[in-house]
């Protein structure tokens, strides 16, 4: 019986050591020593000081920005509260929350999806390539830029799909604002 324990015991303390120990420490070092940039979360650096990251989204209300998804992820764009709103489509909360969206966009052509509802995890960092697009207008007027200006950083900052064929085109919201703030009337 001694015997069966002392294997027992062998055992969880070579498991614990290899994967709660070993694994996690070889994975970080490989992560950082493969994908630095993104390992250390993609931070945007300004006059050596964080400004945000290129894979969390960051709220923009004023008008002269792109604004982001909506978020359920608590005021400012919180990680810590992040996750999926889990309300379904027949949800009556989202449909008026949606209905309170698009009647704020103030515009009469369809109002892409994205613009109006929470991605799944409420942080995410881009939007379509036509939820940039539609407002263009208010941001050229509110700083006072032609159009055709704003609509070309949005084609030049519009991602294509993974290897032509993974995922949507798609625009993140914060490298197209700090362009915007390149862009000079």
């Amino acid at each position: 019986m001694y015997k069966q324990i002392r294997s027992a015991l062998t055992l969880l303390l070579l498991m614990t050591a290899l994967t709660g120990f070993a694994y996690p420490l070889a994975m970080t070092g490989l992560s950082q020593a493969l994908f630095p940039d993104q390992s250390g979360g993609s931070l945007l650096l300004q006059d050596d000081k964080v400004i945000g990251s290129r894979l969390i989204a960051q709220g923009f209300e004023t008008p002269g920005y792109f604004h982001p998804r909506p978020s359920l992820a608590g005021d400012e764009y919180d990680g810590a509260s992040s996750g999926a709103s889990n309300l379904g489509v027949t949800s009556k909360t989202l449909i008026e929350a949606a209905a309170q969206r698009v009647a704020g966009i103030g515009v009469r052509e369809p109002v892409p999806v994205d613009l109006v509802t929470a991605s799944g995890s409420g942080l995410d960092p881009h939007i379509s390539p036509e939820a940039a697009l539609i407002q263009v207008p208010r941001i050229a007027e509110a700083r006072g830029l032609p159009e055709e200006a704003v609509r070309d950083l949005v084609r030049s900052h519009t991602e294509q799909r993974i290897l032509g064929f993974i995922g949507e085109p798609r625009v993140n919201v914060l490298m197209l604002n700090l362009a915007l703030d390149d862009l000079k009337p």
